[in-house]
């Protein structure tokens, strides 16, 4: 799978020592590559980048002094937020003209 925020979260993983968690986000996304083909390649990458962003906020709490791991947790945020909102339906239009 394509998604660059994974390769910036596993190698800030190595450069904390945080080698466990490379293993299980490697696994997170070999079980997710399966469904894309079903589920599309969009729902898979929302898919990814919140357990993403659930991993970085575990890692903002253990280093709560460190700029790289909060960078990262807002662009994974922003950007699962901005691929969420296309899956969302859209409102309806009810008082549409008034």
């Amino acid at each position: 799978m394509d998604v660059p925020e994974i390769v910036e979260l596993k190698e800030l993983c190595r450069r904390l020592g945080e080698t466990d968690l490379v293993n299980r986000i490697d696994s997170f996304v070999a079980l997710n590559e399966g469904l894309e083909s079903k589920k599309g390649k969009e729902f898979i990458d929302v898919s990814i980048l919140g357990f993403a962003e659930g991993v970085l906020v575990s890692l903002a709490r253990r280093y709560p002094n460190d700029e790289r791991v909060r960078s990262l947790l807002e662009n994974v945020s922003r950007k699962r937020a901005e691929l969420d909102a296309t899956f969302r339906k859209p409102k309806p239009p009810i008082f549409e003209g008034t």
